[in-house]
């Protein structure tokens, strides 16, 4: 069972009560690896669900795939990251602009070998994306965006995306493209949830801040896909914490 709501910014979801609940950072279009990574924890489709940080597309090889994972695979759910929206912004201002060049220049290229049609269809795809994710667990509720949260308490930025459109708008924009926290090493956390999951950064290996958990570790480039359960916040493969996460 989901829930959408505020204009489908926000989707919720209730506990799952007969598998697991995993999340993964940033795909860019590798969906083989992607699955690789399933297998190796035994993913069972029939009762687990997978929760994607965003950016699915873009730089790798598959991004042509992405229907197939959220029209056809019912476990799957992603946030729209900052890559969906670039295909969404450049789709609606044409190929003569700057969010088209943007796009481009991020590994958007697939996109425009497509007829217009298609690009139409896709970009539909990711604009009906939420760009929160909230999931209910035994232990408390876990947000899901794809880079950051721009207030200090998880209910002051729900709050703020069913504002004045001009302030919902300044809050998407940190949630998909923000690498503050990060920069900042804040540690300070997000109130009124149990855990924030984000990607957007590709590191070595997870980041923990606060309760906020960074975990694209490069599986699109030259990393490994991180799968953490939302039940236990353990990360597969596990965090080493000899090592520095290090950008990559």
């Amino acid at each position: 069972m989901s829930e959408t709501t505020e204009m489908s910014r926000v989707k919720h979801f209730a506990a799952n009560t007969a598998g697991r609940d995993l999340a993964v950072g940033d795909i860019h279009g590798h969906f083989t690896r992607l699955q690789a990574a399933l297998d190796a924890v035994k993913f069972d489709p029939a009762v687990d669900r997978l929760f994607s940080v965003g950016d699915l597309v873009d730089r790798g090889p598959e991004s042509l795939d992405v229907d197939e994972w959220l029209l056809r695979k019912p476990w799957f759910h992603a946030v729209r990251g900052n890559h969906e929206q670039m295909a969404v912004d450049s789709n609606a201002t044409g190929r003569i602009s700057y969010e088209c060049s943007l796009h481009l220049l991020n590994g958007g290229a697939w996109f425009y070998g497509l007829s217009s049609i298609e690009q139409d269809r896709y970009a539909s795809l990711f604009h009906a994306l939420p760009l929160v994710i909230e999931v209910e667990t035994a232990q408390g509720l876990i947000g899901i965006v794809h880079a950051d949260v721009p207030r200090a308490s998880w209910g002051e930025m729900i709050t703020a995306l069913s504002g004045s459109a001009r302030e919902a708008d300044h809050v998407a924009a940190i949630l998909q493209w923000s690498r503050k926290r990060l920069t900042d090493e804040n540690h300070t956390g997000v109130d009124g949830v149990r855990a924030v999951i984000v990607g957007h950064t590709p590191l070595r290996q997870p980041v923990i801040l606060g309760n906020v958990y960074h975990i694209d570790t490069a599986g699109w480039k030259n990393g490994y896909f991180t799968l953490l359960d939302l039940a236990t916040l353990e990360c597969f493969p596990p965090i080493d914490p000899a090592l520095d996460y290090g950008w990559e």
